[in-house]
């Protein structure tokens, strides 16, 4: 855990009655969640595109039009 992040659970601790501190913990909970989704939904939408470039690249391949990485060309 960041210094920052236990400082502000320790004020909500400290601060707030504990019906607001449960109120506090289901919006970040909620805002977790939320992102979460965003996440699956934008990776499912980008899997016909992600396959496409993996099927060029193994194409590229087969047919030689590769090289080895030289990370030190980098």
């Amino acid at each position: 855990m960041t210094e920052r992040l236990k400082q502000a659970f320790e004020k909500v601790v400290a601060e707030l009655p504990e019906y607001e501190q449960d109120a506090f913990a289901e919006v970040i909970l909620k805002l977790i969640e939320s992102d979460e989704h965003q996440w699956d939904a934008q990776f499912a939408s980008s899997a016909p595109k992600l396959e496409k470039l993996a099927d060029q690249a193994l194409a590229e391949y087969s047919e030689g039009r590769t090289e080895i990485l030289d990370v030190s060309k980098l």
